[in-house]
């Protein structure tokens, strides 16, 4: 039945007027069927007699006909209508919510809502799913798209903190660094290069300065030259397209991998992408010895505002009989081992647009032993890709209400805070952590280490992929989900730590 109403919908949206509607009842009057949909959009009758025709060939043999209503909902409407459904659907968690609890952001094709519970309600509604069925209720009540989530707070205060991390606007300025050995090609003649990894916005008649990694030579449809120049410099890696003059063309064909340039140009945005246009080539490099200057990380958050950690622990390992003794600089140490899904696998912005993080799992290593657990899904603005679906389990639908990525990452740089990164192949996802994460000014530097490379030196396996590994040691997972992944690989960590009788190296 829910597969033919979204059947019938598909079909009455292709209407104009009709493109968000929804379905709020269908009754049976004097034998024929009424279709009542609701539209927040200006309809025509032509909408209505569209409507009326698909309607008929859903009525199972009646007469049918459409009635259309124009109604755009308001804040306190979508409010009353979320306290009306916690009370029928979750009574017991409706009774610690109060109207004033209730947020609603409109934002003319639908909205988000919040609701404030204390944080001992708030697991349990996540537990229970609360934030994914008010979001269904609201897509099946009203026009458009609704997403919201549950967000903990002090209810002496009566009221919800819609903003974190810190509400306070942090300012990313982008560093510099003196062009050195400079010598015209195209003569543009720059005096300072921007960081590769500090081109996070539009920006005009800006110049990079790095070494040549590739250099490819093409050709327009219309037979004009043109070359594929990819560079990096100590921070980060770019790939830019040129357009030679006349008089540089053959300069730019001596040039090989290894030279280093300076490259001016605008970087714009086109399909939505930041992309660097080139419009001159010189030569230059870093001053010798360059050091990247780090740039100064927030604060650590005072409190979690939105991913809350849990108590977990191994009983399995943390019972094991006669297992060699954990050495005391790991037991001293402080670990967290974390995995990532995400939409693909670009985790270099140089290379095209980022791919996202849809989840974020891990377990935290005290005192020699698994203690705590971070675990969270994160809202996506783009549609998963059915190879994403089908490799994690992850759909549309289980992302809806997750909060947004640079919330999780306050509250993930607060969780990892004091302690060394650890992952399975760790390197692909701390870029992940490092590029959402810097946008919002948390850096995470942290130390890592790599269970793919400890595995290396302490196992002869026929490969180092994670299921092997967790193969060898007999541990079984669900592959592929991050907290399941990080729980496996802080399992291996451990058990390597043993056999080495200390950290890597």
């Amino acid at each position: 039945m829910a597969s033919k109403s979204l059947e019938y919908l598909e079909e009455i949206r292709r209407a104009e007027g009709l493109s968000r509607a929804v379905l709020k009842k269908i009754c049976v009057e004097g034998g024929e069927a009424v279709f009542h949909l609701v539209t927040d959009k200006n309809y025509s009758q032509e909408d209505v007699a569209y409507a009326t025709e698909v309607s008929r060939r859903y009525a199972n043999g009646l007469n049918a006909s459409a009635r259309v209503v124009k109604s755009v909902p308001g804040e306190e409407g979508v409010k009353k209508a979320i306290a009306d459904f916690l009370r029928l659907r979750f009574p017991a968690f409706a009774a610690f919510v109060s109207p004033e609890d209730i947020a609603v952001d409109l934002d003319g094709s639908g909205g988000r809502f919040f609701i404030g519970v204390s944080e001992l309600e708030r697991t349990k509604g996540m537990e229970d799913g609360v934030a994914d069925a008010v979001s269904a209720e609201l897509n099946r009540s009203f026009c458009g798209t609704w997403t919201g989530e549950l967000r903990a707070a002090e209810k002496e205060r009566g009221e919800i903190e819609l903003g974190a991390p810190p509400p306070e606007e942090y300012i990313l300025a982008p560093r510099f660094f003196e062009i050195c050995n400079y010598a015209p090609l195209d003569g543009a003649a720059p005096k300072h290069a921007i960081y590769i990894a500090d081109l996070e916005k539009e920006m005009q008649g800006v110049t990079v300065c790095g070494v040549i990694s590739l250099l490819e030579e093409r050709e327009s449809k219309n037979g004009r030259p043109y070359f594929i120049i990819a560079v990096n410099d100590a921070t980060g890696s770019m790939r830019a397209r040129y357009f030679p003059r006349k008089a540089t063309c053959e300069k730019v064909r001596a040039l090989s991998p290894g030279t280093s340039v300076c490259l001016t140009g605008d970087n714009e945005l086109y399909n939505d992408n930041l992309s660097f246009r080139i419009k001159s080539i010189d030569y230059g490099e870093a001053p010798a010895g360059f050091v990247p200057e780090e740039r100064p990380s927030r604060p650590v958050p005072a409190r979690y505002r939105t991913v809350f950690p849990a108590p977990v622990s191994d009983f399995v390992q943390a019972d094991l009989f006669g297992a060699a003794p954990l050495p005391e600089a790991f037991v001293k140490g402080k670990f967290v081992v974390f995995d990532l899904e995400t939409t693909g696998l670009n985790n270099t912005p140089g290379t095209g647009a980022m791919d996202r993080i849809i989840e974020v799992g891990a377990v935290k290593i005290e005192n020699g032993a698994i203690s705590e657990k971070f675990s969270t899904f994160v809202a996506c603005p783009v549609k998963l890709s059915s190879e994403i679906v089908d490799l994690t389990g992850i759909s549309d639908d289980m992302l809806v209400g997750a909060p947004q990525v640079e919330e999780v990452l306050a509250d993930f740089y607060k969780f990892t805070a004091g302690c060394v990164l650890v992952g399975h192949n760790v390197t692909f996802d701390t870029r992940f952590i490092r590029f959402y994460g810097e946008k919002d000014g948390y850096f995470f530097g942290q130390r890592e280490i790599d269970t793919v490379s400890f595995a290396q030196a302490m196992l002869r396996l026929s490969n180092y992929k994670l299921n092997t590994v967790a193969d060898h040691f007999g541990f079984t997972f669900n592959h592929h989900r991050a907290y399941d992944d990080a729980f496996v690989t802080a399992k291996i960590f451990i058990e390597l730590v043993r056999m080495k009788g200390g950290l890597p190296i």
